[in-house]
């Protein structure tokens, strides 16, 4: 296919991070709006969006696929454990996730390490909302082993719009899927796509938080 492959977004986005080392980074849906785009095939919309007293991020895609990204030193030694919140309006109908044309979903949240000098050695986690693999399923992105798919969520959501929590062990995913045990991670990203399926989908981040095993 001829556009950018967005599930190599790990290897174009950090091509060096300066930013200070951070423990218990609290991101807010405001926040995250601010961090840096990239386009990969037509951007996708993504604003502010009020759900009762909730302030969300809003995802809409149409035939688009860009991300938000930041670029900060996490260390993984003081504060492994991810937290976020996510949902989603609606999924892709047909898709395989596992092939390039069906690299799609309607939320996802990307971890990156840094190869530094040897970019070839940059390694990434995606945890996504998958359409059509089970829940547990993981498999190598479609575009680059280097980066590895975790179907978190899968199929419609029991209630469109409605937030679910998530929480995962970064230090011990990058161990379990990458084979490595980094002591810090250099990036973070989110991205709803649909330039592969073309159908269009709706989705919705809150807040992104690091915190100590013990919390």
């Amino acid at each position: 296919m001829s556009r950018t492959a967005p599930g190599v977004i790990a290897m174009t986005i950090l091509a060096s991070s300066t930013a200070a080392l951070a423990d218990t980074a609290s991101i807010n849906p405001a926040d995250i709006l601010a961090w840096d785009s990239r386009d990969f095939a037509g951007p996708s919309q993504y604003r502010l969006d009020q759900s009762g007293n909730q302030t969300l991020l809003r995802a809409q895609c149409i035939n688009g696929a860009s991300a938000l990204y930041l670029e900060q030193v996490i260390n993984l030694q003081q504060t492994p454990i991810l937290k976020w919140s996510w949902a989603v309006e609606n999924i892709f109908e047909g898709i395989d996730e596992t092939s390039k044309d069906g690299d799609d979903y309607p939320v996802r949240l990307y971890v990156v390490k840094d190869g530094g000098l040897l970019p070839w050695r940059t390694k990434a986690l995606n945890y996504v909302w998958s359409s059509a693999q089970p829940v547990g399923a993981d498999w190598p992105n479609a575009y680059t082993a280097n980066a590895h798919m975790l179907a978190l969520r899968s199929g419609p959501p029991p209630t469109p719009g409605k937030l679910v929590e998530e929480q995962r062990n970064v230090r011990e995913d990058f161990k379990t899927y990458h084979g490595m045990d980094p002591g810090s991670i250099d990036g973070i990203a989110i991205m709803t796509d649909c330039d592969n399926s073309q159908q269009p989908v709706t989705g919705w981040y809150g807040s992104i938080s690091w915190h100590a095993e013990d919390d």
